[in-house]
């Protein structure tokens, strides 16, 4: 996609050196995409799971587009963006100081210093960091689980991603409505059995759904997510995309979650 991570034409570079300088030692770091990707994350924090992925397939963009990624955590989604996407730039916005770091790390680790720029701050708080209408793209993974739903983790990190302790559903559209311009878009993976809340609150954002894709764990199961695409200002007009399904009949991965995960299907990639 002619982005440079750092390696020689026709071979990889030796990143060991700034491995051993950018990792800590309650961190690993795991290769995606035949190790086109190193991400740093914490062994027993947050660690990022298949949603990330998922949503950063399903984002489309365009040459030139400036990306926010809200609630960035590690950064993956940022990265893989940039992976896939050669000639647009993205901001992560992260709240979790330790969390924002790892961010960083990661951009560095990747040679993704001049594409993406981490933000520590709050996205409740978020004219604090940016102008009103100043990106083209919004992208976020909130925090899924209600606070009165269910055990909290006890590892705070892992809390704040996954509950709404720091921030909703409404908090996450209320910034992309503030960060986006007339006619930008905004996309969003939420869980299917809160589908409802989610669509209501793009609604009353402003960030009319234009396109839904629900995701499966397999073909016998109830939907597990939804990938949505929303666009600010629009008129009404929605597209409900053929399904997803995460595993096959034998209970491995389905050919087109085995492309998504191996990057396979980043060949077919480009801004539009």
């Amino acid at each position: 996609m002619g982005l440079n991570l750092g390696y020689e034409k026709g071979k990889k570079q030796d990143l060991t050196p700034m491995f051993t300088m950018l990792k800590r030692n309650d961190e690993t770091m795991d290769k995606l995409f035949s190790g086109s990707l190193r991400v740093l994350q914490k062994e027993k924090g947050y660690r990022f799971s298949v949603d990330s992925p998922l949503l950063a397939h399903f984002v489309t963009l365009r040459r030139g587009d400036r990306v926010v990624d809200l609630g960035t955590g590690s950064g993956v989604i940022a990265m893989i963006l940039a992976l896939r996407f050669a000639e647009v730039s993205i901001a992560e916005v992260e709240i979790q100081k330790e969390l924002a770091d790892i961010a960083g790390r990661n951009i560095e680790l990747n040679g993704l210093e001049d594409r993406i720029r981490v933000y520590p701050g709050d996205v409740k708080r978020i004219e604090e960091i940016f102008d009103p209408r100043s990106f083209d793209v919004a992208v976020f993974n909130p925090p899924y689980r209600r606070l009165n739903s269910g055990r909290i983790n006890p590892n705070h990190e892992r809390a704040v991603a996954r509950h709404e302790i720091r921030g909703t559903i409404d908090d996450f559209l209320v910034s992309a409505r503030y960060l986006l311009k007339d006619s930008g878009r905004v996309y969003v993976i939420y869980p299917a059995s809160r589908g409802v809340q989610l669509i209501t609150r793009m609604r009353e954002n402003d960030m009319e759904p234009k396109k839904l894709r629900v995701v499966y764990s397999s073909s016998s199961s109830g939907a597990a997510f939804i990938l949505a695409e929303g666009v600010k200002g629009a008129g009404e007009e929605l597209e409900i995309m053929p399904p997803l399904f995460i595993y096959g009949s034998d209970d491995r991965y389905s050919d087109e979650m085995d492309d998504i995960l191996s990057g396979t299907s980043f060949t077919h990639s480009a801004c539009v």
